[in-house]
């Protein structure tokens, strides 16, 4: 597999995890049913709670996750928005790379705006 199918599908599962809790976000996010392996059913519209049942098979979208639940585990709140703005920045980042722009060159313009805020 070649480093740009690889990223390809890197953001393709940011873009598919951020999809999932889009429909989350504010007070008008819609709830979620969850159903377990034993029939169970459990209805929230808390990423947190999303993330952590949710059995994701990716390593880059099991990465975002982590993050995601680690935010919350923290700060008490944000975990939808962390999945949302890691989402976002590599949906951007796409358009880049397919106009031929390395990737690392993106990370260092990521850096350099990180370091500015």
């Amino acid at each position: 597999i070649s480093s740009l199918h690889a990223l390809a599908a890197n953001i393709t599962a940011a873009k598919g995890i951020s999809s999932v809790l889009k429909t989350n976000l504010g007070p008008n996010g819609t709830l979620k049913m969850l159903v377990g392996g034993a029939g169970q059913i459990k209805l929230t519209k808390d990423g947190n709670v999303l993330l952590k049942e949710m059995q994701i098979q990716h390593p880059t979208a099991s990465l975002i996750a982590r993050t995601a639940v680690a935010q919350d585990d923290v700060t008490g709140d944000g975990t939808t928005s962390v999945v949302l703005l890691a989402g976002e920045l590599l949906r951007q980042a796409e358009r880049y790379v397919h106009e031929g722009l390395h990737p690392r060159i993106l990370v260092e313009g990521m850096e350099l705006a990180r370091d500015e805020t």
